[in-house]
């Protein structure tokens, strides 16, 4: 049986990122940059007032109150017309260019009209230094520099400062689709009330959510019966996407008929089950096509199960898929909030809260019931793992954690 680092190890070798496409800037939030995108200009491309106030000589700003001509007045939008020679000054506006020969800024809450008159200004700032109040052409990027890595996962903040760079277009990673399948006879639609022996297919909705969360497209396909004919055509339609998750049929009872099912399809195994819990009948295959694969997961039908190896197996071939690297889930350190008594022999990923604390992060573990306990996991925000052996942990002891999403805790 796989370890879980020999079993993602082989899951990432499969997941090859995809062939960059061309997007619209509007349309490319959430995808990985591809190329590095350069400069076309300097930002900002001319001298400008950080400030509403009066450009000036500042070598002319001296103790006791400083009388000087108002020359000109500037807006944002507005290029200058005069130069401020020694004695004057430029009625100028936030973001406004700076007119030649003015170095400083004094901010309009440090001045007043001499007399009421507008062409007038006396400066009650005692002083002033060149560059005050004012950003230099170039401050922020030059011409020709880097303004996003290749690599680097856009955001507003990314997408803002390509746009002040004229980019209006830009080659991204695609984001994948990815189909989700759940198996099962017990299974009812989650607007129905279930009759005695079924239970509602909350995994679909739970695994499109983490789809979701992870930056792919999700496309769920509702319920496939434990029939082949039936389960034959979902399968079929699921291998039109990406990636295909399917919940359940992957264990070893007589009704479980998804890998046999998979191979007719073409799919072929990579490997089936792994040294974990909650999720050790993990299925993971691949439908080769030229230098693609298709990626397909089955995974257990018990929602914790389902959830634990999303996050272990499925989020990270996502990632390499999307170019996003690292692609592997980053483990951190916590310190426990209780004590607790672990009886296992397999690693266990076991849901908790994690939280920031003063000296870093603590964690404390759901009141958990085993893979079918979808309600312990309600608050919880990431999973602490605890090794394959009996251990007697105390309060304050160091144990390993991972969170469930890419947001610090």
């Amino acid at each position: 049986m796989l370890s879980v680092a020999d079993a993602l190890s082989q899951i990432l070798t499969e997941a090859r990122t995809a062939h960059p496409v061309t997007r619209p800037l509007s349309d490319a939030l959430g995808h990985v940059l591809a190329d590095d995108v350069l400069s076309d200009l300097d930002s900002p491309p001319f001298d400008k007032a950080l400030m509403d106030g009066y450009a000036v000589v500042a070598s002319d700003v001296r103790p006791g109150g400083t009388r000087l001509e108002v020359v000109e007045e500037v807006t944002a939008g507005v290029v200058p017309q005069r130069m401020v020679e020694a004695g004057e000054a430029t009625r100028i506006m936030t973001g406004a260019p700076l007119p030649e020969g003015a170095d400083a800024v004094i901010k309009v809450e440090e001045t007043e009209l001499d007399d009421g008159d507008p062409r007038r200004v006396r400066i009650l700032a005692d002083s002033a230094l060149p560059g005050q109040n004012l950003i230099r052409r170039g401050t922020n990027k030059r011409a020709g520099e880097i303004v996003v890595e290749a690599g680097t996962l856009l955001r507003a903040q990314e997408l803002a400062a390509l746009a002040e760079m004229g980019c209006h277009e830009v080659r991204v990673y695609p984001q994948p689709r990815v189909a989700v399948l759940a198996t099962g006879d017990e299974l009812v639609p989650i607007h129905s009330q279930p009759q005695p022996g079924q239970i509602r297919n909350s995994n679909e909705t739970m695994l499109c959510a983490q789809i979701r969360q992870a930056g792919a497209t999700a496309v769920p396909l509702g319920i496939a019966r434990d029939e082949r004919t039936e389960l034959a055509a979902r399968i079929d339609a699921g291998l039109e996407a990406d990636v295909l998750l399917l919940s359940g049929g992957v264990s070893a009872g007589v009704l479980d008929l998804v890998p046999s099912e998979l191979q007719r399809a073409g799919v072929e195994q990579v490997f089936h089950k792994v040294r974990v819990k909650p999720g050790k009948p993990l299925w993971f295959g691949v439908l080769r096509q030229g230098d693609r694969s298709k990626l397909v997961f089955g995974l257990p039908g018990n929602p914790v199960s389902s959830m634990v190896t999303f996050e272990l197996f499925v989020r990270p071939a996502l990632r390499r898929l999307m170019g996003i690297d690292p692609a592997e889930p980053q483990t951190l350190t916590a310190r426990l909030a209780h004590s607790h008594s672990h009886r296992d022999d397999r690693p266990t990923y076991f849901p908790a809260s994690i939280s920031r604390v003063e000296d870093g992060l603590r964690v404390s573990l759901a009141n958990w019931h085993g893979s079918s306990d979808l309600q312990s996991t309600v608050g919880a925000n990431g999973m602490a793992v605890l090794p394959s052996e009996p251990v007697e942990y105390s309060s304050g002891d160091a144990v390993k954690v991972i969170r469930w999403s890419s947001e610090a805790p």
